[in-house]
């Protein structure tokens, strides 16, 4: 239901636009995508996923600006340089072939790989564990170029990401900041196609708006959350993260596929 096209009218919608961008901003914060990935799928119960994804963009670019102020000189320089321009080829190839993609097959791959990645790290001796590896580029332009074509196509960027970017052990507030801006320069990069697909529409962007303050205060509990956590307590957690993420991208592939 709309209301002069103000989706958020009918109080079903709101409530689950609601729900979906608060997760989505606990996320965003640095608490994991876990629940960052819940965002679209909620949406998509009261409209469909593409309008839910163009109405999510605007929001996740508002919380990448209240990620940064709050992690804003917290990042690996190196990590950027390596991996932004894969992402970019990315988002390109996610573009150009947006007319053959099968999403669900895509959250499928993806799942499966995020999944095979933790389990990799359970049964990992507690000592390799803790090893940091180093840079890689080959990998660094592998799963940075595999994060912006999944971001693009189905929202789901984190997992790629984290693939290669945890096993570096950074501190924990660097291994954050540094996620967030990868991930405000991809969604900022994401506009540009988005708007060329036709995905922001005047009653989009106005319900947008309406959800942008939840989305920020959001986005603060999660960074004052992440601050407070020890690297013995944050790795743990976002490997148990990744695996939520794993398991929803799989049952969504499935599903879609069924």
């Amino acid at each position: 239901m709309t209301f002069d096209g103000f989706l958020l009218a009918d109080p079903t919608t709101l409530i689950t636009c609601l729900i979906a961008v608060a997760l989505v901003g606990l996320s965003k914060g640095g608490l994991g995508g876990a629940m960052g990935v819940l965002g679209v799928p909620l949406m998509a119960l009261v409209m469909s996923p593409v309008q839910a994804a163009g109405i999510l963009l605007p929001v996740l670019i508002v919380m990448d600006w209240v990620s940064l102020s709050a992690w804003w000189g917290k990042w690996d320089k190196r990590t950027l340089l390596l991996m932004l321009p894969g992402a970019v080829v990315g988002i390109a190839a996610g573009w150009a072939t947006a007319a053959y993609v099968d999403d669900a097959m895509i959250r499928l791959i993806v799942g499966t790989i995020a999944i095979l990645f933790v389990g990799r790290w359970i049964f990992a001796s507690k000592a390799k564990r803790d090893t940091a590896l180093g840079h890689r580029p080959a990998a660094a332009w592998l799963w940075s170029s595999l994060a912006g074509y999944t971001s693009f196509v189905a929202h789901a960027g984190g997992p790629p990401y984290q693939i290669y970017a945890m096993p570096l052990r950074q501190d924990p507030k660097i291994f954050t900041g540094t996620s967030v801006v990868f991930f405000a320069v991809v969604n900022a990069v994401k506009l540009v196609p988005y708007f060329a697909l036709g995905q922001f529409s005047s009653a989009n962007l106005m319900t947008s708006a309406a959800l942008i303050p939840v989305a920020a205060a959001a986005t603060f509990v999660g960074a004052w959350v992440v601050k407070r956590m020890r690297a013995e307590v944050f790795y743990p957690f976002m490997y148990a993260m990744v695996l939520l993420v794993a398991v929803k991208l799989i049952w969504d592939g499935i599903s879609g596929l069924a």
